[in-house]
């Protein structure tokens, strides 16, 4: 890793568990014990529990099998009102799955202050950070705490060979996602470029396998996923995050759907106003338009590109632009309302994100 300035930083390493490889979620009991738990709750879809449960035997004490996208909050409640009257007395909670079943598991965690095991069954990068999400009431509330952030994580490609291209594919880009706002983010530092640079190159590599149904695919993409995980667990998310959080947790819009139909746009606004991560997205997705580029790889991969195909309207477009000003973030350049307008219409119709840039305000 090779530093191209001298400016002072800080880099705080959180400790943990990795444990990747195929065929690892085998030894989940293992791993179980070895966080010293004895007694778990399980989290994930119905395929997932149950393989899990499988492996976990008696340690098994409560099955969720339903988890809800956002985390909602009376998810949350009926989940610790079913394991007060059960008895359950856990001291884990393990996660086998996306980022719904993961973020209920932080949930449960930051709630009932039950250690994490994560095995996740997507790219969604949330078992590498301490980030949470609860939403009540339309509104998604975040924050970081190290109590949610799994103590081991078990990346078993095998897991994610069926995976069918149309999850698989946003789920993909909802990781680089992470990467993409560490490269401009305020607290970025040497370490995180590096880790950026290298995941985002695995998941543009790895993509149009993912989108062929290659078996190859999944151990690159989930390679690059854990490095753009670690991304977000080590930096300030920007005006993306900001903007999807909204969109999933007033509008109910699908979470990596929505990150991958809004990147290109917030790329195009962004990154020309950060020269740094505009050398490395250059570099990596070997175009001098990486917003266009990225489009046009969307395309290629057959992941839908429009947030009126998610579920948004034109009339939302107010409400959503007042949510985002509602609440400071950082951000290379501070957009108003007219920017975030004239990015979310971009984004609505799927419009070529390069309009963005011509655009804007400079």
């Amino acid at each position: 890793m090779t530093r191209t300035d001298s400016a002072p930083f800080v880099h705080e390493q959180r400790a943990h568990r990795v444990v990747f490889g195929a065929g690892a979620f085998g030894g989940l009991s293992e791993e179980v014990e070895r966080l010293g738990a004895r007694r778990v709750v399980v989290v994930g879809s119905k395929r997932t529990v149950e393989s899990a449960v499988v492996r976990l035997g008696r340690k098994a004490v409560l099955v969720v099998d339903d988890p809800v996208m956002h985390v909602p909050a009376t998810q949350v409640r009926a989940v610790l009102a079913r394991a007060e009257e059960a008895e359950a007395d856990a001291d884990a909670v393990v996660a086998v799955g996306g980022g719904s079943a993961i973020g209920l598991a932080k949930a449960l965690a930051l709630r009932a202050g039950l250690t994490v095991l994560a095995v996740p069954t997507t790219y969604s990068g949330s078992e590498m950070t301490r980030v949470w999400g609860i939403t009540e009431e339309g509104v998604k509330t975040t924050g970081k705490d190290p109590a949610v952030a799994p103590r081991t994580v078990i990346y078993d490609p095998e897991l994610l060979t069926t995976l069918p291209p149309a999850l698989a594919v946003p789920s993909a880009f909802n990781a680089m996602a992470h990467a993409v706002e560490a490269l401009w983010a305020p607290d970025r530092n040497p370490f995180v470029d590096a880790l950026a640079r290298e995941g985002i190159r695995g998941l543009v590599r790895s993509l149009p396998g993912l989108a062929s149904g290659d078996p190859a695919a999944p151990g690159e993409a989930l390679y690059g996923a854990w490095l753009c995980g670690v991304c977000l667990d080590s930096t300030t998310m920007s005006l993306h995050h900001k903007l999807c959080h909204v969109l999933g947790g007033t509008l109910g819009l699908p979470h990596a759907p929505t990150h991958t139909a809004v990147l290109p746009y917030v790329v195009a606004f962004n990154a020309p106003r950060a020269p740094r991560a505009l050398g490395v997205l250059q570099e990596v997705l070997g175009t001098e338009d990486p917003a266009l580029g990225l489009f046009q790889l969307q395309q290629e991969t057959g992941a839908r590109r429009s947030l009126a195909d998610l579920g948004m309207r034109e009339s939302d477009l107010d409400r959503v632009t007042g949510l985002v000003l509602a609440s400071p973030y950082a951000n290379p350049y501070r957009p108003d309302a007219s920017d975030i307008k004239h990015l979310l219409r971009s984004a609505l119709t799927g419009a070529p994100p390069s309009v963005v840039v011509e655009s804007s305000k400079t």
